[in-house]
């Protein structure tokens, strides 16, 4: 059996439209009360915006560090698209797919399981999974 990594550096920076994820956070009133004063002020235009841009500030401050990793887990970075037909023409050559990435990888809605069985060896997403609810059932255990 041939083993194939699949990585695709699609896009760098920004989220793509659909590409988020809603995260719930704890926080203080009074960091709270900050972020608030610094949106009436017009400094950022809601919370999120805050939050977003706070999180860009310590990627970027931790940007070589990042780098390092990401290359050290040869992780591919950006948004990973996995077809029907990629799968199957995979399933035919006997091949099978070990997915690294850090970003977002979805699995087509009409890819069945057992496709996804037969041609997925393993998944590890830094980020998010996007697959149906039965996919990532039959694959939850070579899920990273």
């Amino acid at each position: 059996m041939v083993h194939v990594n699949k990585k695709m550096i699609v896009s760098k920076g920004h989220d793509q439209e659909g590409a988020s994820t809603k995260l719930t956070i704890n926080l203080g009133v009074i960091d709270l009360g900050h972020i608030d004063l610094l949106v009436e002020d017009g400094f950022y235009s809601n919370r999120t915006d805050f939050i977003r841009s706070a999180i860009r500030n310590q990627a970027a401050l931790h940007r070589d560090e990042l780098k390092r990793s990401i290359a050290k887990r040869k992780l591919g970075l950006g948004l990973m698209h996995i077809t029907r037909a990629e799968l199957e023409a995979m399933r035919d050559r006997g091949e099978t797919l070990q997915i690294e990435t850090l970003g977002l990888v979805r699995i087509a809605e009409d890819v069945d399981p057992e496709l996804a069985l037969a041609t997925i060896a393993s998944i590890r997403v830094l980020g998010a999974l996007q697959a149906t609810a039965r996919v990532k059932s039959a694959l939850s255990s070579r899920i990273r």
